[in-house]
């Protein structure tokens, strides 16, 4: 690629970084219109379609891994990126490179341009963005695809496909400007993802939310699967680094597999993988034995419950809600982490910040609130004067991570302490980095900071949108 085509490519990428979210559209016109611009590269795909409030990213990652494991080519898309948008688009099990993603970019952004020039309609960050996903996906070739929707489901742009099967993972009250105050009204919206005679794969919830997924699969006429019905799954052993399952279903025994994900949360997710892995091989894509076993323990999710760096002990962790929350403290719990716990947490401020503190409260005997760079941010005054709300006494605002981190080590190092970092993915994300850098990680490095970090610098800060509204 010469000079001029790359800088070209990544003004395209910019391009799509500038497109922000206004708010929720009242329907999938605009993506349907980009995508028949395009050529509907959505058209001919097999996906497995995922939404939910907690835990639909880390099943996407199981479906991915299990599926390739089992000799599949397969594509992936979700969001938000931690470090780099190619995370995002993941093809046969690596990021899509450089060269690939900005040529599919310029496509994009040429059909998006012509479509704003025709309607005097602005097309969204994540409406493009899922434009390139369906158009990648087509020009590699990749048929089999699992799909994350970014925000709510019924009017999410992933909600143009004709599923393989519908997945809905646990519920949970966030997001609530956009999608209702209720569990009730959120499950009706990640419920719009269920289409007629395509069976949904339903995580453990509660009642009242499973009550509406019941009936709009009823209403679909889509047969529904509890993952608890159909999956027997238990962490027999575990720790900060992983833990060892026992997997059954109704159809096979495994043996035990050395899962790499830490948490009790992640059990409850690997039963929904597998209950949706099930039901895809019923629906025409068998998988072995075998490639359950391989693809369980080579999966990779980053920055959930995420041990970075083992003196003093770290994790990162994505829970940005008071569910998440509850999900790290239950982790913390079943890995019998019985240290006092020091806090960096930083926060957009449209998430139940309080909520969220509260429910860590217990747990955490020092703090330090930090900046995320999103313009959403809480400022870290602001945080620290929720943490103290809160009932978290000893708290420091930090204008940087490194800065909170340099300090909450000293503490831990003092009084045998782990550091947990929490609060949002972007800060998970700049975690990820900062500890790569840190430790000199060659692999973390590879992961996720491949490419030039100075050129992706803006895109990283300005892209990431937390589940941006189509």
């Amino acid at each position: 690629m010469s000079e001029a085509e790359e800088t070209r490519g990544l003004a395209a990428l910019q391009a799509l970084a500038e497109r922000r979210r206004f708010g929720m559209k009242p329907g999938l016109e605009t993506i349907r219109a980009l995508l028949e611009a395009l050529g509907n590269p959505q058209e001919g795909l097999l996906p497995i379609h995922i939404a939910g409030t907690n835990g639909k990213g880390a099943v996407a990652a199981m479906c991915e891994s299990v599926l390739r494991a089992a000799g599949y080519p397969v594509g992936r898309y979700t969001s938000p990126h931690l470090i780099r948008l190619n995370e995002r688009f993941m093809v046969n099990g690596a990021p899509v490179s450089d060269d690939c993603l900005e040529s599919v970019a310029r496509r994009v952004v040429a059909a998006v341009e012509a479509y704003e020039a025709e309607h005097g309609a602005e097309v969204t960050f994540f409406e493009s963005l899922t434009a390139v996903a369906f158009l990648l996906f087509h020009e590699v070739g990749t048929k089999v695809v699992v799909l994350e929707t970014g925000l709510g489901g019924r009017l999410d742009a992933t909600n143009v496909v004709t599923p393989l099967l519908s997945v809905i993972t646990r519920i949970g009250l966030d997001h609530c400007d956009w999608l209702g105050d209720t569990v009730e009204a959120i499950a009706a919206e990640k419920a719009g993802i269920v289409k007629p005679g395509r069976p949904v794969v339903c995580g453990l919830m509660p009642d009242a939310a499973r009550q509406v997924i019941a009936r709009a699969a009823e209403t679909a006429g889509a047969r529904l699967i509890p993952a608890e019905a159909s999956v027997t799954i238990a962490s027999r052993t575990g720790g900060l680094e992983g833990q060892t399952l026992k997997v059954s279903t109704q159809n096979r025994s495994l043996p035990p597999i050395r899962f790499p994900l830490a948490g009790a949360f992640q059990v409850e997710n690997a039963m929904t993988a597998v209950a949706a892995l099930e039901t895809a091989a019923d629906c025409g894509l068998p998988i072995p034995d075998e490639a359950f076993v391989k693809g369980l323990e080579s999966v990779c999710w980053p920055g959930r419950f995420q041990l970075v760096c083992r003196d003093p002990k770290t994790l990162v962790d994505g829970a940005h809600n008071p569910e998440g929350a509850r999900a790290l403290a239950g982790a913390l719990k079943a890995c019998h982490v019985k240290n006092p716990i020091g806090l960096i947490a930083g926060f957009c401020g449209d998430k139940d910040v309080l909520g969220h503190l509260r429910t860590l409260q217990p747990l955490v005997r020092r703090a330090w609130s930090v900046p995320i760079p999103n313009a959403r941010s809480l400022t870290p005054d602001r945080t620290a004067g929720l943490m103290r709300m809160a009932g978290i006494d000893a708290v420091d605002a930090c204008g940087t991570l490194g800065e909170a981190w340099e300090r909450a080590a000293a503490w831990a190092r003092e009084t045998d302490g782990v550091v947990v970092i929490c609060g949002s993915l972007f800060l998970a994300g700049d975690a990820l980095a900062f500890f790569a850098e840190r430790n000199g990680d060659p692999e973390s490095r590879a992961m996720f900071c491949s490419g030039r970090r100075d050129e992706n610098e803006r895109l990283k800060a300005e892209s990431r949108m937390d589940h941006p509204v189509s």
